[in-house]
Formats: structure tokens, sequence, C-alpha cells
């Protein structure tokens, strides 16, 4: 969910070293690419995302990625239910852990 975030928040196609970069800029720490296209892939399995090939910035073409109009409406879905859940689990958290 939070890739596809990722990819829903940037105003352009996007491409995997940028979701990585944006991974650890938000604290998710360092993402190899062997974690993230295969998260990736599932997501445009899933029809959430499309892909296409283009020329990367002086190198090797790139895959650029954006989200689908199904894409966007699961992610606002999805993240509903998160929403409920982190509401759940945090009611039943204590609010204090003892050591």
């Amino acid at each position: 969910m939070v890739v596809l975030g990722i990819v829903a928040a940037d105003p352009e196609p996007t491409y995997g070293y940028r979701i990585a970069h944006r991974l650890k800029q938000s604290g998710m720490g360092q993402i190899k690419g062997g974690t993230l296209y295969p998260v990736l892939a599932r997501l445009e399995a899933e029809g959430l995302i499309a892909s296409s090939w283009g020329e990367g910035d002086g190198g090797p073409g790139r895959k650029f990625i954006t989200i689908t109009p199904f894409g966007r409406d699961e992610l606002k879905r999805r993240a509903e239910e998160w929403r409920a859940f982190i509401r759940i689990a945090l009611d039943v958290l204590p609010d204090e852990l003892d050591s």
C-alpha cells in the first residue's frame, strides 16, 4: 500500500529507483530491487499500476510507472481499512507498557 501511495503521490510517471529513494526518505529504510520489483509486478498484475518503457536520463531505458484509476480507488479503500485497523489496535494497546 505504501508503494502504491508513493506512485499515486508523484505528479508524473515514476520509476523503481525513485520509489526506493522515496521509501528510504520516508524512514522505511533501504529497499532493495529484489524486494521492490516483485511488489511492482504484483501491483501491475492486479491492475493497480501501469508501466511503459521510456528513455532514461542519459542512460539505458527506464520503466515508468503510473497509478491506474482502479489503483486510486483501491488505494483509497485500503487506506481507509488501514486507518480503521490502526484505530482499533491503538484502543487495544495500553498507553504505557511496563518494562
